[in-house]
């Protein structure tokens, strides 16, 4: 018959082995939190741009756009037809740590010429 001296320290044992993969868990959930948060600044950043494009503003100026709400991104600009389009990407920084081959991207379209 096992006593209950036998099963002293087994919970401490079995909570060390798991916390772990808590941790794991923890870090990939705040990183998918603080990636949504950059793809929504992203969306914004793209369609500021489409808009000053749009208002025949020159490109360096709706970069500049961009800049003051995003730190390292790419940004580009098309027209289509009788719209200009933005189309801005940033890289996914998690936690300070850069993640390589990471990046959100979002592309905006604007009325060319303010009509």
């Amino acid at each position: 018959m096992r006593t209950l001296a036998d099963e002293r320290g087994t919970v401490t044992a079995e909570f060390a082995a798991a916390l772990p993969a808590v941790g794991v868990v923890l870090i990939l959930a705040l990183g998918a939190i603080q990636a949504s948060a950059l793809q929504l600044r992203v969306v914004d950043a793209a369609s500021i741009a489409a808009r000053s494009l749009g208002r025949a503003e020159s490109s360096a100026d709706a970069d500049a756009r961009v800049s003051t709400l995003l730190g390292a991104h790419e940004f580009s600009s098309s027209t289509d037809g009788d719209f200009v389009c933005a189309s801005v990407s940033a890289p996914i920084a998690l936690g300070g740590f850069s993640a390589t081959g990471l990046s959100v991207s979002a592309r905006s379209c604007a009325l060319a010429g303010g009509k």
